[in-house]
């Protein structure tokens, strides 16, 4: 389902010289309507995660992707900037609660030790749908049929491929461990044990009474959840900044077909791949996470600010470098919140995380956009990238990793010491 979904909301990174020149769509305004999917996003994501908490992973996922694959085939239609933009922001509202919706989905099924891993495997989808992209792309504007432009038939061929796919998961998907047939009753009730054991010990460490529940809203006066929602926009900010503008990089390299562009797309993707389960390996056996998380986002820091000191080639290589840190860093990152939150308030404050950060994914594109329509470089943005990597990797020291005790009201209790008791 990722794979799909994220081949789906990063399409037109392959088609913008197509849609320029076709309807007229600029730089700015191309990176604006590439930005307005996350504004509809971060609007809907609470809400629809907070339904797939009370209706089931299995319709609520099954709506969302019938939905996001309708108006992703949708965007061969488009005539003008103004059906791009509305667009774009309906994918966003189809879209949203897709992947926080999965986030916690696994505290459902996986104990904690397990979600690490769990979460790099998942991740994996957005990096293989990189690398897949890139060539699928290159051969489907290869088409040239029924009067269509290949651009068009992009959009409506990827875009079904989500509508059919939701048989298969309507079918194929469990909400939960007790509906899974494939799991004996005494491996499901075990399984569950677990998860239900860890968040006692959650409520225990906090001092939060069994059955009562946090207010969201208490816990968004929580320093930490804010900080956790400032460094996953740091990280988004960079993951979208090379996914839109990749393409564009590697069309200044020489001169090469839509097919070679494609192929050329996919390397720091399948790169990345690799350095996300290598990352959470270690993680998992040297357990300090705020350190891997800021190793990483240091290596995507050090990856964008030398993409900026040399040619288009070497710019290339340093993104393919960036890429192992930083979507590693976004991979290594959930454990953290997920530790950390009350799993009755865990869909909830997920989905507001991912809003937050995917609002990096508007705010990446525009300036990129902006940048090139007035200044012709893009040299700024890769320059203020490395910046709030750097600062995402100092951040992340002031995070937890585990809940303290709260009050009454879901705050974070304040510690006092025997002496002061």
């Amino acid at each position: 389902m990722f794979i799909v979904n994220y081949i789906d909301r990063v399409n037109i990174g392959f088609v913008r010289t197509q849609m320029e020149t076709d309807l007229g769509i600029g730089a700015a305004a191309f990176g604006f309507g590439a930005g307005l999917f996350f504004i509809a996003y971060a609007l809907f994501e609470v809400p629809s995660n907070l339904l797939l908490q009370r209706i089931g992973a299995r319709a609520c996922l099954t709506r969302i992707m019938i939905s996001w694959g309708l108006v992703a085939t949708a965007m061969a239609f488009i005539q003008n900037e103004t059906h791009f933009y509305i667009l774009r922001f309906l994918l966003g509202v189809a879209e949203a609660g897709f992947f926080p919706g999965v986030i916690y989905y696994f505290t459902l099924w996986l104990p904690g030790a397990e979600r690490g891993k769990a979460i790099a495997i998942f991740l994996s989808g957005s990096a293989l749908a990189s690398v897949i992209s890139g060539p699928l792309a290159g051969l489907l504007l290869q088409i040239d049929a029924f009067g269509w432009q290949s651009w068009r038939w992009m959009f409506f061929i990827e875009g079904m491929a989500s509508v059919l796919l939701c048989g298969f998961v309507w079918f194929w998907l469990d909400s939960r461990p007790h509906d899974a047939k494939w799991l004996e009753r005494a491996e499901q009730d075990a399984l569950v044990a677990a998860i239900d054991e860890e968040q006692r010990a959650r409520e225990a460490a906090t001092g939060t009474a069994t059955g009562s529940k946090p207010s969201i809203w208490a816990l968004l006066k929580d320093l930490q959840i804010l900080l956790f929602c400032l460094i996953f926009f740091c990280v988004q900010l960079t993951i979208y900044a090379a996914t839109f503008w990749l393409p564009t990089i590697i069309k200044r390299m020489g001169d090469l077909n839509s097919v070679e562009i494609g192929l050329f797309n996919s390397i720091p993707w399948l790169i990345s791949i690799v350095a996300m389960y290598a990352f959470a390996r270690l993680a998992a056996r040297w357990r300090f996470q705020q350190a891997w998380v800021a190793t990483a986002l240091l290596i995507a820091a050090l990856g964008m600010f030398a993409s900026t000191t040399g040619g288009p080639v070497f710019a290339f290589v340093s993104v393919c470098f960036a890429a192992i840190g930083f979507k590693a860093a976004s991979s290594l990152f959930w454990p953290i919140p997920q530790g950390y939150l009350d799993a009755r308030i865990a869909a909830g404050v997920i989905a507001l995380i991912n809003s937050v950060g995917n609002l990096g994914g508007f705010v990446a594109p525009t300036t990129f956009g902006l940048l090139e329509h007035y200044t012709g470089s893009i040299q700024g943005g890769l320059y203020g990238l490395a910046a709030t990597s750097v600062l995402a990797a100092i951040v992340v020291f002031f995070v937890r990793t585990q809940p303290g005790p709260r009050d009454d009201a879901g705050l974070p209790a304040l510690r006092l010491s025997q002496s002061h008791a």
